[in-house]
Parts: C-alpha cells; sequence; structure tokens
C-alpha cells in the first residue's frame, strides 16, 4: 500500500494494478487489496470473539471523553455518495461485519469501498474513509487492514504499520507483510524493514507476496549500502525472462536496478529489457531506463 480490494467490481484497485518500483525513493504499494489467500481458517472467530467482546453490557471501563470523541469523529466523517451498493464487497469481507449491527455494518461497508476506490486519486480522502471505517468498526481485521493501506498510501507510515499490525495481530496470519517493511523504511527503517521480512515464514505467503517483500527487503539494503546482499536478495525468488504479468517485471526491474548499482551496467540493461517485455501496460518505467543506458553507452 496493493493494497485492499474487496470490491468484486473491476474497476477497484487491484494488487496486479500496483507496481513496486524502488528507484529514487519512490515505492508504490505492490496491491495486497485483492489477495486474501494468508488469511487462516480460524481469522473470523478471531473477528466475531472481538465484535462480540465490545458489545457486552459489562465490556471493561472507557476513559473519561471516549464516547464524545467517537461522536465527534462521526460528525467530521466523509460524505457518502448516495449510490453505493455495498454487494460490491467482496463476501468475505461482508461475513466479517456481520460481528456489527446491521446498520453499522453497511455504514462501515460504504467507507470500505469508498476508500478503495479513492485510494489511487485521492489517498488522503480515502484514508479518511478508511479511518471512519475504523472508528465504527476497530475490531474487525478486515477493516484495520484498509486503514493501514490507506495510510499507506497516504505516506502516513507510522500509522500504516500500526494499522497493520493490529490487523496481522487479529487474523493471526503473515498479514500484509512487504507493505508493513516498507512503511518502516518510509520511516527511514530499513533495519527494521529487514527485521519484519525475516520474522515471517515463506512457506505462508503466496509467490506475489514473496516476490513484494522480496523487492523491498533488497531495497532496505540498498538504503543500507549492502549492495550485494541486495543482490542476493532477489536472485533468491529467481527473476525469469521467461515469466509474464506485472509481478514479474517488478521483479525484473529491481533486479535490473540492483545490478546497475552493483556495477554491471550490460546486465542491467538486459534486465530492464525484459521488464520492458513484461510490463506491457508500461507501469513502470523500464523503458526509459533503458534509453538511458543507451545513451549512456552512446556518450
Amino acid at each position: 500500500m496493493g493494497n485492499q480490494d474487496y470490491s468484486k467490481r473491476s474497476d477497484r484497485p487491484r494488487r496486479s494494478d500496483r507496481p513496486a518500483e524502488h528507484r529514487g525513493g519512490r515505492r508504490h504499494e505492490r496491491g495486497d487489496h485483492k489477495d486474501r489467500s494468508s488469511r487462516p481458517k480460524d481469522k473470523r472467530h478471531h473477528a466475531q470473539r472481538g465484535g462480540q467482546d465490545r458489545d457486552r453490557k459489562f465490556s471493561r471501563p472507557q476513559r473519561s471523553g471516549f464516547r464524545e470523541e467517537r461522536i465527534n469523529n462521526r460528525q467530521n466523517d466523509p460524505d457518502l455518495p448516495g449510490d453505493i451498493d455495498v454487494r460490491d464487497l467482496d463476501p468475505m469481507v461482508l461475513q466479517d461485519l456481520k460481528v456489527l449491527s446491521k446498520d453499522n455494518a453497511h455504514t462501515v461497508a460504504q467507507h470500505l469501498i469508498m476508500a478503495a476506490t479513492l485510494m489511487q486519486d485521492d489517498p488522503q480522502l480515502a484514508l479518511r474513509h478508511a479511518r471512519a471505517a475504523k472508528d465504527r468498526a476497530g475490531r474487525v481485521a478486515v477493516v484495520r487492514e484498509t486503514a493501514g493501506i490507506a495510510a499507506y498510501h497516504a505516506g502516513e507510515w507510522k500509522e500504516a504499520v500500526s494499522e497493520l499490525r493490529a490487523a496481522r495481530r487479529m487474523s493471526a496470519g503473515p498479514g500484509l507483510v512487504a507493505v508493513m517493511a516498507d512503511a518502516e523504511r518510509g520511516l527511514g527503517r530499513p533495519q527494521k524493514a529487514i527485521e519484519i521480512a525475516n520474522e515471517v515464514n515463506p512457506d505462508q505467503l503466496d509467490s506475489d507476496t514473496r516476490v513484494e517483500l522480496a523487492i523491498v527487503s533488497a531495497g532496505a539494503r540498498m538504503d543500507l549500502g549492502q549492495k550485494e546482499s541486495a543482490l542476493v536478495t532477489l536472485q533468491r525468488v529467481n527473476p525469469d525472462r521467461r515469466a509474464s504479468g506485472l509481478t514479474a517485471a517488478r521483479l525484473s526491474y529491481a533486479y535490473a536496478d540492483v545490478l546497475l548499482a552493483n556495477g554491471d551496467a550490460t546486465a542491467a540493461k538486459e534486465w530492464f529489457q525484459v521488464a520492458v517485455e513484461q510490463d506491457i501496460d508500461e507501469h513502470t518505467d523500464a523503458r526509459a531506463r533503458v534509453e538511458e543506458l543507451n545513451a549512456d553507452n552512446e556518450a
């Protein structure tokens, strides 16, 4: 944050729509919006239990002024268009929201849809919608997850880490670990990003997430001046000239970038060209990088 697209509609942001470039400090969320495969089967139990605890009359005492703050927060919620159809949400998300009252679940669902829809074009407004959803359903993992992704897009790195960690605790799975690690990079803590990557069992991750995490880890190594280690990190996920799709293009691009940093301009140019061929929609600037290297050779 990719990043989450819980909608069934094709016009929502999807993970494959978000390139991961680590050049010149630019980082884009790699779109964990649609991938829920890392979530364990018992996740819904945790969400339900949290919702039940919240609704019990004998819940823990709240600090003075808490209720008033919540009311004020809701008065400042961003407006919701009247034509939002909550059935656009992924059925699994709608199921998660059933721990809430019917009216509250409906409003939360609307805010989630708006957060996903606006995340690319207006990340600040998307974050406001995500915060509004969190204020109403802070014990639902998918809501905290969305808040974390929205904060990531808006450049609120500390908030992103906090929300994604909360979601990870609730779901008991690896969570959006690549986004969390990259947010640590955004906070200027590359070593922490590496630690997060090393905490995760790779067997718990799907292939795309493993690639995303490797790209972030390599970027963190580069931040620390560890160019050779960055190269080894990417080699472990096997860049493949024959692979296709945006994930493959992102990996080829990152590999080329690190090769160039290690002084191998010839190999870097070859891999940037591979990225050009894999990135048919030109989400990356691989073509421009090839042209730059050609110009350097001619100079």
